[in-house]
């Protein structure tokens, strides 16, 4: 590994515990807004939870603001996803306030400020080796791939831009994705993907 590892091992947990504590302090506000906003637009529960591989893919908790409702059809399946994504759920996905309640999960030590996103638990035994590489550090409230093409860009490129930032962890790198984050979620961009509400499901291969 090319990473900084006293960075990625001491420093960098030091910073995201002084962080996210700093977050849940100062936007106590925004959460409780945000949470009435949730309740009131999509109902109940306001936060949705589920479970997803972190390091070296042990599963845990994910908390993050719902932005789609409850709908089904007559057979009790849910719709798809661009049914039941409302208006103010795309606004909490653009501006990326549907993430803010995982700086809990920062400050729990299930996730890093900084790292590749956690995804979906059946994705485990379909990822190359190479590609399961990206559960070597902890998974990121943002990340290398979210700063550069989020949701527009295929699944392979993705686990690519995961690995390189796995193998080059560092201070300087971090601050980089982070001024990168800023500017695509001001720019709005890479929400979606050309065929998807979000993104499509990852099936091994594309």
């Amino acid at each position: 590994m090319k990473n900084n590892s006293f960075y990625s091992t001491y420093v960098k947990r030091f910073l995201d515990i002084v962080i996210s504590l700093m977050v849940i302090v100062l936007l106590c506000w925004l959460y409780a807004i945000l949470a009435l906003l949730v309740r009131t637009k999509l109902g109940s529960p306001v936060l949705f939870k589920q479970d997803r591989p972190g390091y070296k893919g042990k599963v845990f908790k994910l908390y993050k603001f719902r932005t789609m409702t409850d709908e089904r059809d007559a057979d009790g399946n849910l719709l798809p996803d661009e049914i039941r994504l409302t208006k103010f759920g795309k606004w909490l996905r653009s501006t990326s306030l549907d993430e803010i309640p995982e700086f809990l999960n920062i400050l729990k030590g299930d996730m890093s400020f900084i790292g590749p996103r956690p995804l979906l638990v059946q994705y485990l035994p379909l990822y190359s080796p190479e590609q399961a590489r990206r559960h070597d550090v902890r998974p990121g409230l943002t990340g290398y791939a979210q700063a550069h093409g989020r949701n527009a860009i295929s699944w392979a490129r993705k686990f690519e831009l995961d690995v390189w930032y796995v193998d080059h962890i560092s201070f300087v790198t971090d601050v980089k994705i982070i001024i990168d984050t800023i500017k695509t979620v001001i720019k709005k961009e890479g929400i979606s993907s050309a065929t998807s509400a979000t993104m499509e499901p990852f099936n091994g291969h594309n």
